[in-house]
């Protein structure tokens, strides 16, 4: 059975969301267990690389970003943030104007922010 796993962080984030909107971004995450491949993700969500080889996929949805990874088969949700942070921080960091991937898989900052998340993961 597939679990999607929601860490402190990304929990209070989407919390924080009208009723709605969680509905439409869980909707737009909809993952089914023979979706757990990393080609079949890359290609759906895009993804992220951060040197050392950790990989983040990226799902849009409307105006907001879920940023997951798979661990044991399941779906762990690192953060869920609006898109217009990541232009404020893309544009704050001076970073090159190439792909929205590409940049924040570049950036420090952004893996800090991933990074903190991860320390407040509880997996039953």
């Amino acid at each position: 059975m597939l679990q999607i796993v929601f860490n402190d962080i990304s929990a209070a984030e989407l919390s924080r969301l009208p009723t709605q909107i969680q509905f439409q971004l869980l909707e737009a995450l909809n993952i089914q267990p023979g979706d757990i491949d990393d080609a079949i993700l890359s290609k759906r969500f895009g993804a992220i690389e951060r040197s050392g080889g950790k990989k983040f996929h990226r799902c849009r949805a409307g105006d907001h970003r879920i940023y997951f990874s798979v661990k044991d088969g399941h779906i762990v949700v690192h953060r869920v943030l609006h898109k217009n942070t990541f232009a404020d921080f893309l544009f704050r960091s001076n970073l090159p104007g190439g792909g929205e991937d590409e940049a924040l898989s570049q950036s420090n900052g952004f893996w800090k922010l991933i990074d903190e998340g991860t320390k407040t993961l509880k997996m039953a």
